[in-house]
């Protein structure tokens, strides 16, 4: 679980008809599957916010727990009057956090949830009035294009919250490609947190919560769908499940049927789950220190330079182009 967050629902005709296409196919696949991204609607969003609350949720203490620590020497590797481009920035929180030991110039948020993302960067601007601001609602996970507005020097991505994990390991070589294209320059780097391996007990815990916060974010994906495609989900006819798939190195989410139930959407969708059933929600990849490294080497990043916690639980990254 992470902060894999990438376009608001679509407003125009011909998006909204991709976004029921991509949806639909995921339901009607024989293992029935929805992008992470529809995990953060508004409330999504804000049930993500209290998820990093939670102390079974250790990978937000313990990012912010290095970057606290490490501040300095991670400033002088990002290095000041930056634009800082904050992927699946959610509240803000974590780049917030940075600005004064980072001094970017420019700050530039981007969310699946724009209208969340409008009400924090909001607050931020009477907080940090120096720092130039902009929103983007996009889908960086199929295409990185940023408009002419944002600088093309100096740009330094953000992708903080192991949310790199939410892509499968080659999905995630894809996605590093992206960015390096999209820094532009030679002067530019990616700052971003990578969750480790460690005990499967550990991390199940992390993804599911004695309180049911989890839970209720990832029921709530029902909601997002039932408006997104007029469907007729009932979220109490369904359970979340969550579990480290140790041979697959990944936190896997779904969300499984309590009982035989008929799903319908609009244009006549349908779609019969059986007793135990699931719908894939999410992925949550963990990676080795040294298989990170070299996969950012592969997608054209260079002069790596890592910090962790005591434990090894969780890795920052710096990685300048090459």
């Amino acid at each position: 679980m992470a902060q894999l967050r990438q376009s608001a629902p679509p407003e125009n005709c011909v998006a909204q008809d991709e976004v029921e296409q991509q949806l639909v196919a995921g339901l009607l696949a024989p293992h029935a599957h929805v992008s992470p991204k529809y995990l953060y609607d508004v409330l999504g969003s804000r049930l993500f916010a209290a998820i990093c609350e939670l102390p079974e949720y250790y990978p937000t203490r313990t990012e912010a727990a290095i970057f606290e620590h490490h501040a300095s020497q991670i400033a002088v590797a990002v290095g000041a009057d930056a634009t800082l481009i904050d992927l699946g920035a959610g509240n803000c929180s974590k780049a917030a956090r940075l600005f004064p030991s980072l001094r970017p110039k420019q700050y530039v948020a981007v969310d699946i949830s724009e209208k969340f993302l409008q009400e924090a960067v909001s607050a931020l601007r009477q907080q940090f009035p120096q720092i130039k601001m902009t929103c983007l609602g996009m889908d960086f996970s199929s295409e990185l294009e940023l408009p002419p507005a944002i600088g093309l020097r100096r740009r330094q991505f953000f992708y903080p919250g192991s949310s790199i994990g939410n892509f499968a390991p080659l999905e995630s070589l894809k996605f590093l490609h992206q960015i390096r294209k999209a820094i532009a320059g030679s002067d530019g780097g990616l700052l971003i947190g990578v969750d480790l391996v460690k005990d499967k007990p550990i991390l199940d815990a992390a993804y599911d919560d004695a309180l049911g916060v989890t839970a209720a974010f990832n029921l709530n994906l029902l909601n997002h769908l039932n408006r997104l495609l007029d469907a007729d989900f009932r979220p109490q006819d369904w359970r979340h499940r969550a579990f480290y798939n140790e041979e697959q190195h990944r936190i896997e989410m779904h969300l499984e049927a309590r009982e035989d139930l008929i799903v319908h959407w609009r244009q006549g969708g349908i779609r019969r789950f059986a007793q135990g059933e699931r719908i894939h929600t999410e992925s949550s990849y963990k990676y080795s220190r040294q298989g990170f490294i070299d996969m950012l080497q592969q997608a054209g990043f260079g002069k790596v330079q890592t910090w962790s916690d005591e434990r090894n639980w969780f890795m920052v990254c710096h990685a300048q182009v090459t």
